[in-house]
């Protein structure tokens, strides 16, 4: 199913560096020999504009070139935030409201025509550098699906959205209230309200810093001209099918952490501690739509890691749910990881249909088995999600038992026939809109056996997945399977997805609105972690849980595979820079 990040795809955030892990060389000595991380991604890539890295794909491929002023801790768990671009940690006002932020010194573009004044060479950052990438954010011309990150938080941001939407063009030069920029190296961020959860949105694609020269120069193609600070700059550029990184020649001093868990330097992930980054000289992403190719690759040794499709996973692992002898005795290694993320069905609220019938969404949640869903499709890896909150997050309440994720085929027969359609009768069939390869094919498939049941009917369209993501925004469709992964980790992340002001094209994709939820969500924006909030987390939950605008599918648990020669390779749920720790043993992998 879906994640903001992917459709009916069983690839969970951190199972991208996994899944982004399949090449397609067919030269084998050549890529034995040469320092290069080969990755794929399962979808193609929109373009490397950060303004719209809203998906998993794009925001993994932005970052390698894009940073911004924030990233999280590699090896340290539970995630850590710590300074990228900055200096260090902002400093905070007493009313919580104001951040301020001091860049590191002789951080430069790299290079590009552009940048005319200097003849090419890359300029230095400034801090009003990232007031112009949060502008372009705001820009309503632009139309940033991100624009929900900074809609009614930064002072006077949403006015100076209005004033261009009035003008019919943006005044960048305009100055905006929360986004001071003090000096070339400080930058003051001033909030509306206090809001516990927005420096994690400083860490995240969408807010990583671009020069307005680069912008200006290439206009509409900018999302293909991508020239950032970033560890990695662009070669080679074919969004449909490889992107091509090589090392950033005027990267900042930046070095692998010295810190993490415990169990890190058993696992040797601590072995190049304070040594400098990247480690690896070139990236190549190749596009795989499709699972078998990518696990093919990996078997013959010609990618560095990969999940393990659910047609596969008989092959790699035991009953014990362990590495198979015989993967084992080539040296693969094994990584289980929880993932903080939901797959879902969503109703399209905004429907005359569906959304105005809450009996019916809820006969259809009860005809759905999930044991079963999770044994045919995910192998077992999966936990059924009574509610939006996944474990692992305040607000996640393990003994919740969601009253509509019962299998109950005769619960269902009776809303649906309050619903005002008894045994389907006068219900015409359902638009629902899906991926075409071929596991969401079969998840499809089986998602309409099972509405057959109580003689619901669905109508399927299938899209790619730009195609897919534009029908979500544009509001089309009635139903569809989806997954969110977690963009930072708390779950206000999950919540923001019922939040009325987040309609498409922001992430609210059923288009739900609640205004008692509306009301809580704005009140928790202003606590800390405590048990105030989380208390207010559940009462969310439950109305949402109440009002079904989803069905409640799984939190899944991704298991990966790495080759030996993939050195400190640890899976993380927001793996924005990441590629830059990645190390080949290129002796190993001969």
């Amino acid at each position: 199913m879906m994640n903001r990040k992917n459709p009916l795809v069983l690839v969970s955030a951190f199972a991208l560096v996994a899944a982004g892990m399949f090449s397609g060389c067919s030269k084998k000595n050549e890529l034995d020999q040469t320092n290069t991380f080969y990755t794929s991604s399962i979808a193609k890539i929109k373009g490397l504009d950060p303004a719209f890295a809203d998906d998993l794909y794009s925001g993994i491929e932005t970052t390698r070139i894009y940073e911004g002023l924030m990233q999280y801790e590699y090896l340290k768990r539970p995630y850590t935030l710590k300074p990228a671009l900055a200096e260090a940690m902002p400093t905070l006002s007493k009313d919580g409201k104001t951040y301020t932020f001091k860049l590191k010194k002789g951080i430069v573009f790299q290079d590009d025509k552009a940048f005319k004044a200097s003849n090419g060479k890359g300029r230095e950052l400034v801090a009003e550098d990232f007031a112009y990438s949060f502008k372009r954010l705001a820009d309503p011309k632009l139309n940033s699906p991100m624009w929900w990150l900074f809609d009614g938080k930064i002072e006077g941001l949403n006015e100076w959205r209005d004033a261009a939407q009035k003008a019919g063009k943006p005044d960048y030069s305009a100055k905006v209230s929360g986004l001071k920029v003090v000096d070339a190296t400080t930058l003051e961020i001033k909030l509306k309200t206090r809001s516990y959860q927005f420096i994690y949105s400083l860490a995240m694609p969408a807010t990583s810093a671009v020069a307005h020269e680069v912008v200006e120069e290439y206009g509409p193609e900018f999302l293909n001209h991508p020239v950032g600070t970033g560890a990695f700059k662009l070669a080679e550029y074919n969004p449909s099918s490889q992107i091509v990184y090589v090392r950033n020649p005027s990267f900042r001093e930046d070095f692998y952490p010295t810190e993490g868990e415990a169990s890190d330097t058993a696992e040797g992930l601590l072995a190049d501690a304070g040594k400098k980054v990247p480690f690896v000289d070139k990236i190549v992403m190749t596009v795989h739509t499709e699972s078998q190719p990518q696990w093919l690759n990996f078997m013959q040794g010609k990618l560095d890691a990969a999940p393990i499709p659910k047609d596969n996973f008989a092959q790699a692992i035991t009953a014990s749910k362990e590495l198979t002898p015989e993967l084992k005795s080539k040296g693969i290694h094994l990584v289980k990881e929880p993932s903080l993320d939901i797959t879902h069905t969503s109703f399209n609220m905004t429907d005359p249909l569906v959304g105005k019938n809450k009996l019916l969404r809820q006969a259809i949640s009860m005809v759905v088995n999930v044991p079963e869903e999770i044994e045919l499709f995910y192998n077992g890896r999966a936990v059924s999600a009574q509610g939006p909150i996944p474990p692992g997050l305040a607000g996640y309440d393990e003994s919740l038992k969601n009253p509509y994720k019962e299998f109950n085929i005769e619960k269902a027969k009776e809303l649906l026939k309050k619903a005002g359609y008894p045994d389907g009768k006068g219900l015409p069939p359902l638009e629902y809109l899906s991926l075409a390869d071929s596991t969401a094919r079969q998840m499809t498939e089986y998602f309409q056996k099972s509405l057959t049941a109580i003689g619901i009917q669905l109508k399927v369209q299938t899209f790619s997945w730009p195609e897919f993501q534009q029908s979500l925004k544009n509001k089309k469709g009635q139903m569809w399977s989806f997954a969110w992964g977690a963009d930072y980790p708390d779950a206000e992340n999950f919540l923001q997805l019922f939040y009325s002001k987040n309609f498409s094209p922001g992430p609210n994709d059923s288009n739900f609105s609640s205004p008692e939820f509306d009301k809580l969500y704005e009140k928790s924006l202003t606590l800390n972690d405590s048990a105030e909030r989380t208390a207010i987390y559940k009462k969310m939950a439950a109305i949402v849980i109440e009002e079904t605008p989803w069905v409640f599918g799984v939190h899944r648990v991704t298991y990966g595979l790495s080759h030996p020669w993939l050195k400190n390779y640890k899976p993380h749920e927001f793996l924005h820079g990441m590629s830059k720790y990645y190390k080949i043993d290129t002796s190993l992998r001969k």
